[in-house]
């Protein structure tokens, strides 16, 4: 799945030259946390967050009881004074996964989508990219998540998938993941069922370990010094 299908198209913008108080006033009425900054062409020259606004303005004023002066100085501050330049932009064609694991590296909470003209085409923010994954791995709908042991060789998914397909059962989506111990991988089918007894009976009878998704998380988790 592509950005292009993922992002918001239709996005807030804002101009460099805007009040902070303008910003503000945009995020609190579409209940948004980023804005991105365009030119008169919608060419991306920055981006300002709630967190940028907050940090210009003082806690009296948030609260609204600072003073009419220090209100009025405040009133002509710009966009352009807290924006963050040349932010960080994701391309329409690349993938939610690419967008994923750029999120976790940079550590921000969207990204602009913009084209090799510099145009912007939309935004990208964690939100969506939840969203996105929920449809892709058809967790929106009731099932159950199993988990698999299986050896590190060819075959071994085809024949975890033909024999829960036996059974009539169908699939929202199969997840493979590494796991601590060498030559060995971790299958997760999520399965439209609630009923899996079955398949778990099947599965050891085959030979394959069990395994408990959450303690699979919990071991993948950075051990504590």
């Amino acid at each position: 799945m592509f950005v292009s299908r993922s992002m918001v198209s239709e996005v807030i913008t804002i101009d460099k030259d805007a009040s902070v108080f303008e910003a503000q006033e945009k995020m609190a009425a579409k209940s948004i946390r980023h804005l991105p900054v365009v030119d008169a062409e919608n060419n991306l020259i920055g981006i300002v967050t709630d967190r940028d606004v907050r940090s210009a303005m003082p806690y009296e004023l948030l609260k609204e009881k600072c003073d009419p002066g220090k209100r009025e100085e405040l009133a002509r501050m710009k966009v352009e004074e807290i924006m963050t330049r040349n932010p960080k932009t994701i391309s329409p064609m690349y993938t939610i996964q690419d967008a994923l694991l750029m999120i976790q590296k940079e550590r921000v909470g969207a990204f602009p989508v913009v084209d090799d003209e510099g145009k912007l085409r939309g935004i990208l923010s964690v939100r969506d990219l939840l969203r996105a994954f929920i449809n892709v791995l058809g967790i929106g709908q009731p099932g159950t998540l199993v988990g698999i042991e299986v050896e590190e060789k060819v075959g071994q998914l085809k024949k975890i998938v033909d024999a829960i397909t036996e059974e009539n059962i169908s699939f929202g989506s199969v997840l493979v993941a590494r796991t601590w111990e060498e030559g060995k991988r971790a299958v997760f089918p999520y399965l439209l069922t609630n009923n899996v007894a079955r398949i778990k009976k099947k599965m050891t009878a085959m030979g394959y370990k069990l395994i408990d998704p959450m303690d699979w998380y919990l071991d993948h988790l950075p051990k504590k010094s």
